[in-house]
């Protein structure tokens, strides 16, 4: 019997949606998934800038899971975009919570962008 999927935390505002390409009917194309959990690791890594063991950390899982997830996801959107698919976002087992934003590790403030922290009073580089 295989082992039991762990939930991974996701914000709250995630949703299940649907895209598809303007201008094709959407029994005529074909479909890709990505989880709640992948758009989730999306969202971090990618919208917010945050490493890995920072982003893997607010999920609740590893950073090798969160990797294989992200990698995953990423395959999936690409995919849509190229190949002119239809992406459907949903499932997965989540948890859901509201999204907070971590403090920056270095000045102490809250995080506008990531790893691109630009803090009030820090000189630019």
């Amino acid at each position: 019997m295989p082992r039991p999927r762990a939930s991974k935390t996701v914000s709250r505002g995630l949703q299940e949606r649907l895209f598809k390409p303007r201008g094709v009917p959407l029994s005529q194309t074909e479909r890709v998934h990505v989880t709640l959990d992948g758009l989730e690791a999306i969202r971090l890594a990618d919208l917010e800038g945050l490493y890995q063991e920072e982003a893997a950390g607010r999920m609740g899982i590893s950073r090798t899971t969160f990797a294989r997830i992200l990698a995953s996801a990423r395959k999936s959107v690409a995919d849509f975009l190229v190949n002119g698919k239809s992406l459907e976002v949903g499932g997965g087992v989540v948890e859901m919570r509201k999204a907070v934003r971590g403090p920056c590790p270095v000045h102490g403030v809250p995080r506008r962008m990531g790893r691109n922290c630009i803090c009030r009073g820090s000189p630019r580089k």
